[in-house]
């Protein structure tokens, strides 16, 4: 299994160029180099040990309110795909999110079936509050978004 971290900074460029490849084939929503330095203490990412050089994958989690956080950027390349990477940034990102006394995580995807897999159960995106969707008015694909919301909950501690 590949070491998940947390990103620094010399990992943004190679953050940049995998979401801008998924985001070309749809995959998901792309991300600025400005928006990925602001988030880089909310970044994980997994490189292959046998070509440090190479980003296996990356991760964000996005506090959202005081009891919700996202899954935000999850992305792998395709030569790590059903190899676990997936599942180890995730369940990565929910560690910080407990950690954080977060009761609640989502998720808006085109892939409901990998996080269903992950314990995350399909709602509507209206069931979200309001405050995430400042997001949504700035996306290319506001207001027909094809994106699955997804949420978590988190036992109480």
């Amino acid at each position: 299994m590949l070491e998940v971290r947390k990103a620094r900074v010399d990992d943004i460029p190679d953050i940049y160029d995998l979401l801008r490849a998924l985001a070309k084939k749809g995959l998901l929503l792309p991300r600025s180099f400005a928006n990925l330095y602001e988030m880089v203490q909310t970044l994980y990412v997994a490189r292959d040990p046998a070509n440090p050089k190479v980003l296996a994958g990356t991760a964000s989690l996005q506090v959202a309110w005081e009891d919700l956080a996202e899954v935000r950027s999850l992305a792998v390349i395709e030569e790590f795909r059903g190899t676990g990477l997936g599942r180890a940034l995730t369940q990565a990102l929910e560690a910080d999110a407990r950690a954080l006394r977060i009761k609640r995580m989502f998720v808006l995807t085109y892939v409901p079936v990998f996080f269903e897999k992950l314990g995350y159960t399909q709602v509507s995106l209206e069931e979200l509050p309001q405050k995430i969707w400042s997001v949504c008015f700035n996306c290319v694909h506001y207001p027909n978004c094809q994106e699955i919301a997804l949420v978590k909950d988190f036992p109480v501690e």
